[in-house]
């Protein structure tokens, strides 16, 4: 069991970051055995490199891609800045100016995404910005309507990691491939794909992407290494230069015992995936039916009915998130007496800085006061009924009285 559960804390926060499994943490030991440089031409070097290229081949495989196509980082923040970044400087060395290229992704992206694109619409290139539905999902029409000739890349995150809700990859896909046909353009397709291979086989040729951003540490994995699948029709630059490494296009010598526990945590993901997403799901359906029946004017932000209601046989969400907007509270304040209580939650995404509201609960639309009052309450291996029993008797100590049924 994870070390703070034996200090009988509860973590309902695993969509920040999940801990490191055993097996992870089996699999780095073994290869810290190894200590030579992967680029070295010597015994220890060989040995480091093939620990390296195995570690490359057993995460290719859990996404039906070629080994070459995995590009290890140091997490998803930087696979997501490779990638886009990386568009935009291989086009720039081409000779193809920004500013007659436009750029789509989605409005409630990962900071690390949107920031991206900040950048990239500093530099001159021409971004628009695709909504969500009431739900939150990103439907393909909403894309499509913002194509032009001009574009050159779409982002649009698998699954959402404050609200949950898992956006339809292949259907987006599949428009713009016929946008290309029709154009005689490349579009290249990314995707952050955060935690969503925890509950979600992620098998990129069906999802539809070019470019595919994982990190170990949303999947019981080691902090600090992440990886980037990159396929033939897109071509990247690297924004990291130094070295040859990572078949150019990310210089520094790899860090071979972090690759290994992000193969053997992604490994292990899949033979837990579909039994956990059974017990989550039940689990947190009974929560959230439990925190509307419990609190006047809950809200749980996602995949919900037009009542505003829960409901529970959503299709569009992860099983293990729940996000609830509750009127008349202070998040931050009710984060904190949920930590002194002993439970650790959130109330969005930890790496906003400065956001007081959420901007993915804001452009679900709604009452203007639903953005600022949210909960974010995100489950895993390590919790139990029980714990989300304690977790809801402390969250109505802490909402105001005249709000409880």
């Amino acid at each position: 069991m994870f070390d703070f559960l034996r200090r009988r804390r509860i973590y309902l926060d695993y969509a920040s970051t999940t801990p490191v499994s055993s097996v992870a943490i089996h699999a780095m030991r073994e290869t810290e055995k190894i200590t030579g440089n992967p680029s070295s031409i010597h015994y220890e070097g060989v040995q480091s490199s093939r620990s390296l290229e195995n570690s490359r081949t057993k995460i290719a495989r859990e996404l039906g891609c070629k080994a070459r196509e995995i590009i290890f980082t140091s997490g998803i923040t930087e696979s997501n800045n490779l990638a886009i970044l990386g568009l935009a400087r291989k086009l720039e060395l081409e000779g193809t100016g920004l500013a007659s290229t436009h750029w789509i992704v989605s409005s409630i992206e990962h900071a690390s995404v949107l920031e991206c694109f900040s950048e990239i619409e500093r530099m001159g290139g021409k971004i628009s910005y695709a909504d969500p539905d009431a739900r939150g999902i990103i439907l393909p029409e909403s894309v499509a309507n913002l194509l032009r000739i001009e574009t050159v890349c779409v982002s649009i995150g698998w699954a959402n990691n404050e609200i949950g809700v898992v956006e339809p990859m292949s259907s987006i896909a599949r428009m713009l491939r016929a946008h290309e046909e029709r154009n005689g353009t490349r579009v290249v397709f990314h995707s952050d794909a955060g935690q969503a291979p925890l509950y979600l086989s992620p098998h990129v040729h069906t999802l539809g992407v070019d470019v595919f951003s994982l990190g170990a540490s949303k999947l019981y994995g080691p902090h600090g290494v992440g990886c980037l699948y990159v396929n033939s029709r897109a071509e990247i630059a690297p924004i990291i230069l130094g070295g040859s490494q990572e078949r150019g296009l990310r210089a520094g010598t790899e860090n071979v015992s972090l690759a290994a526990g992000f193969a053997a945590a992604l490994e292990e993901t899949r033979r837990e995936r579909e039994r956990e997403a059974k017990r989550l799901k039940k689990m947190r359906d009974d929560f959230a039916r439990e925190i509307v029946a419990h609190i006047s004017g809950a809200i749980v932000n996602g995949d919900i009915s037009s009542g505003g209601g829960y409901a529970s046989g959503g299709r569009h969400c992860l099983p293990h998130i729940l996000n609830i907007s509750i009127p008349k509270i202070n998040a931050e304040y009710a984060v904190l007496a949920f930590d002194r209580a002993g439970i650790s939650l959130s109330t969005k995404s930890a790496c906003k800085a400065g956001e007081t509201v959420s901007h993915v609960v804001e452009a679900l639309g709604g009452n203007g006061w639903r953005a600022g009052n949210t909960l974010r309450f995100s489950m895993g291996r390590g919790t139990t009924q029980r714990a989300l029993n304690k977790a809801l008797k402390a969250l109505l100590s802490i909402v105001p009285a005249s709000q409880s049924r």
